[in-house]
């Protein structure tokens, strides 16, 4: 990985958008436990497809499609632990392959994309962060998988939709014992000032502010409509560069299992204009997001 000490976000301005919603858009059956991550060992060539398309539409960093991947998720179908390390090796590959196809005169960063311990129960828990776990389970957790990128290409790492200040401290501790190793960690948040558990996101992004190997702080799948509040309490508590890429502002309904509402990508550019000016660095987006929101977020910030 790229160490830490040089690796540099000035450039970085924006953020490709939701991998599952393009791979859905290309024809891929997203319904099993592993989401993506079964793409990823099934069709990598939709994977790369979709890394392409965010880089065309002016990516300057791309997330790995390595989200769900984890021992534990991947127990669950009756793959080994290898398995899981060679899929998170995998993501990393074929996001190096889609840059360098790119032969983009931008210096491209490839994000390791690393899910909360929510993730790996597929179940939700990662929007509410009520684990039944211990916190030092917890940091064996995500040490197990940064040994495994820590041996790859990826340039950081981005722990995303974290729920808790808990989990936060357990991804500090477990960065410990990797001191070249870079990584942002964005949260997933509940309204205007709390993440999900509901801890205050001011109190969260203090804590980052003093881990050295934490290069950004974050908000993603949060509704757009929050985050231009959420970016001015993590401003008043970090003076370490923020990225925002929340949802498309549709929403989920769990009944009938489909998406509801509309997004523009247009609106998205104006929204990303603000964001910027509230203080983010780095503008994608997440989920039900793709290449137009990141063409207008390009063209909005420049």
């Amino acid at each position: 990985m790229t160490p830490a000490s040089q690796l540099d976000l000035i450039d970085v301005r924006v953020l490709d958008g939701g991998m599952a919603t393009e791979l859905e858009n290309l024809g891929c059956d997203l319904s099993g436990p592993l989401w993506s991550a079964h793409v990823l060992r099934e069709q990598p060539k939709k994977i790369a497809a979709v890394h392409a398309s965010y880089l065309a539409a002016g990516a300057d960093c791309i997330l790995t499609a390595s989200y769900q991947v984890s021992a534990e998720a991947y127990a669950e179908i009756g793959l080994t632990a290898g398995d899981a390390a060679a899929g998170l090796r995998a993501s990393v590959r074929l996001a190096e392959d889609a840059r360098a196809a790119s032969h983009s005169p931008r210096n491209i960063l490839i994000a390791a994309s690393l899910g909360p311990f929510g993730a790996a129960l597929h179940n939700g828990a990662e929007y509410h962060g009520n684990y039944e776990i211990v916190c030092d389970e917890l940091v064996a957790f995500h040490a197990r998988r940064i040994a495994v990128l820590a041996a790859t290409n990826a340039d950081l790492l981005a722990f995303e939709t974290v729920p808790s200040l808990e989990e936060a401290k357990a991804i500090v501790a477990s960065l410990a014992p990797f001191p070249e190793i870079a990584a942002w960690v964005s949260f997933t948040c509940k309204d205007e000032s709390r993440v999900a558990h509901g801890e205050a996101i001011a109190e969260c992004a203090a804590l980052l502010d003093s881990a050295p190997q934490i290069v950004a702080v974050g908000i993603n799948c949060t509704p757009p409509g929050l985050v231009t509040t959420l970016i001015r309490q993590v401003k008043e508590a970090t003076a370490k560069p923020i990225v925002v890429y929340p949802n498309s502002g549709e929403g989920w309904d769990a009944e009938r299992r489909c998406w509801t509402g509309s997004s523009d990508p247009a609106d998205f550019g104006g929204l990303a204009e603000e964001w910027r000016k509230a203080g983010a660095q780095i503008i994608g987006g997440c989920c039900r997001t793709g290449p137009e929101h990141v063409r207008a977020i390009r063209v909005a910030i420049g």
